[in-house]
């Protein structure tokens, strides 16, 4: 089991510019990440909409952290990409679970105990603990 490539490209993208502490444009932080240039732009475009980073356009455009690095978490940027994490599509609303037992599932219970740990270490990972480590 792993996280996707796009969410893999996301946390590089927020690393990079975490990293470099200044504006980027689109094409710069596609080639230090090795990410082809369209699909940058998907994943820029998703992380500009939840407000992880600022877009800017014209001569001075390109893309810089909309907060700091301690405010943002893997937590944030995979989920950003992935939407909320969740171990098991079994924990999803509106899933109905082939046992019947929805709510008081004992599959349920062990995958909401291992959701909540992943979250919470994702969670502690901040960006200005990663670059800085």
């Amino acid at each position: 089991m792993h996280i996707t490539l796009e969410s893999d490209y996301a946390v590089r993208i927020v690393s990079c510019l975490a990293k470099e502490n200044k504006r980027l444009d689109a094409k710069t932080i596609s080639q230090k990440n090795s990410v082809s240039l369209r699909f940058a732009l998907k994943i820029l475009r998703k992380l500009v909409e939840t407000g992880i980073v600022k877009s800017y356009k014209g001569m001075q455009g390109g893309y810089e952290l909309a907060k700091k690095p301690s405010e943002i978490s893997l937590c944030d940027v995979i989920e950003t990409v992935e939407g909320t994490y969740h171990f098991s599509r079994c924990l999803e609303d509106g899933y109905e679970c082939s046992c019947g037992r929805s709510g008081d599932c004992c599959y349920q219970k062990a995958f909401s105990n291992i959701t909540e740990m992943v979250k919470k270490e994702l969670k502690s990972w901040t960006f200005d603990r990663l670059v800085n480590e």
